[in-house]
């Protein structure tokens, strides 16, 4: 118990640099875009490109997680995007194609990320019993509000004093002091053996094991939670990237602290409440499933609402009430399609995992430069929000429909190869 107490703050902290790293070029996309003079359309080609990386990892980042551990490709992603954005700054001096470098530094660190929510999913679903995942899951999945943020209060207040540089600087060093306090304190001698060792053993597994892949998406549940899973992780990613701009360019007088940082510290307590409220009502006797399918309600379809109000508001109060609201009551996803996936398949959940994120990725890449084009083409935000509820709404009615929490009996067989 002691020890999983300290890795969950240690993966909490994790998450929080995560999306520290994630974040920093939709926080300074406005200081980005009049420095390099790009408009709407080259911002949402920068600010997309990370998503394109981030759908070709997920997939085998879970798989090998499932054979080796997941907290072993966490470090080794973690310590490669910690030293991509230190080195973002200092190599746009050295080029003056910025919009390609930018684009392909994004598209690289979409890569180095893609693997870190299957490796989790994997770490957890083999770590942690039914009754405690929500909770688990929730707390974890809070370092990705807490680090919007951070990044969202010191980020703001970097870019005002040292400029938008300053912002990837302090993002960078502190994911690599994070990975080196990991391996000192954590991980044991026998642990921390030349990770490669660890991946070429996880390479040379996956291509023995045999994946039922045809059972599985042979089964509505799975197509469920994929399905809705890619809908949540588009429209998280389309207002992650473009609510500081909406923000900037609706409401110029208003200060980057407050809106890069209120409806993500409403997301902190919101994601723990939705985690332990779910983890009680099942330990009282009520059906998995039933609760999963509660939470997301709130997660897809609340949120939902609030973000078509967004867009019909011009107080800067209402605005932020209604972005907290939507960005908090997401969080509520982290206990229903988030830890789903384990309830169904616990042998192989990294690997499902991956496969959602993988179309969320793509999804998110068509959603955030779409976002861009409407913004550019009808000068109407309204028209990114209403984006997001027809989307969250594809996903909710087939996880209503479809979703089961059983384990598949196909699991039980991967489970014995």
């Amino acid at each position: 118990r002691p020890e999983s107490r300290v890795w969950t703050v240690m993966l909490l902290l994790g998450t929080c640099l995560l999306y520290c790293a994630r974040v920093t070029v939709p926080i300074c996309a406005v200081a980005l875009s009049t420095h390099f003079d790009w408009d709407k359309k080259q911002s949402g080609i920068v600010l997309s490109s990370f998503f394109w990386g981030y759908c070709l990892t997920q997939i085998i980042g879970g798989h090998i997680s499932d054979q080796i551990g997941g907290e072993k490709v966490l470090l080794l992603s973690a310590s490669a995007w910690g030293f991509l954005t230190v080195l973002t700054p200092l190599l746009t001096h050295v080029t003056s194609a910025h919009l390609v470098f930018m684009t392909s530094s994004r598209f690289l660190m979409g890569l180095l990320q893609g693997v870190y929510f299957p490796s989790l999913a994997s770490l957890l679903s083999q770590k942690v019993r039914e009754g405690e995942r929500a909770f688990t899951y929730s707390t974890v999945g809070t370092g990705s509000q807490f680090g919007t943020l951070v990044i969202g209060a010191a980020g703001s207040l970097l870019l005002d004093w040292y400029g938008w540089e300053s912002v990837f600087y302090f993002s960078g060093l502190l994911t690599l002091l994070w990975v080196y306090c990991t391996c000192k304190y954590l991980l044991s001698e026998k642990e921390l053996i030349i990770p490669i060792d660890y991946l070429m053993r996880g390479l040379s597994i996956s291509k023995q094991t045999k994946v039922p892949w045809k059972q599985l998406f042979k089964k509505a549940p799975i197509w469920a939670v994929i399905i809705a899973q890619l809908s949540t992780a588009s429209t998280f990613f389309t207002l992650l990237s473009w609510l500081p701009t909406f923000f900037k360019e609706t409401f110029p007088e208003s200060k980057g602290w407050v809106f890069n940082v209120v409806p993500w510290l409403v997301a902190i307590p919101t994601s723990l409440f939705s985690g332990f409220l779910s983890d009680h009502l099942i330990n009282q006797g009520y059906k998995t499933i039933t609760i999963r399918k509660f939470m997301q309600v709130i997660g897809s379809g609340v949120s939902s609402v609030f973000a078509l109000c967004l867009g019909q508001t011009s107080s800067f109060c209402k605005a932020i009430v209604f972005a907290s609201a939507s960005v908090g009551l997401q969080t509520f996803n982290h206990s229903g399609i988030s830890v789903n996936v384990q309830d169904l398949a616990p042998s192989c959940a990294g690997l499902l995992f991956g496969v959602g994120n993988t179309g969320g990725a793509l999804v998110g890449v068509v959603c955030v430069y779409l976002a861009g084009y409407l913004i550019e083409s009808t000068g109407s935000w309204s028209s990114v929000f209403n984006l997001v509820a027809a989307v969250n709404s594809i996903g909710l009615c087939a996880f209503l429909v479809f979703g089961e929490a059983q384990r598949l009996d196909t699991d039980s067989a991967y489970m014995d190869l």
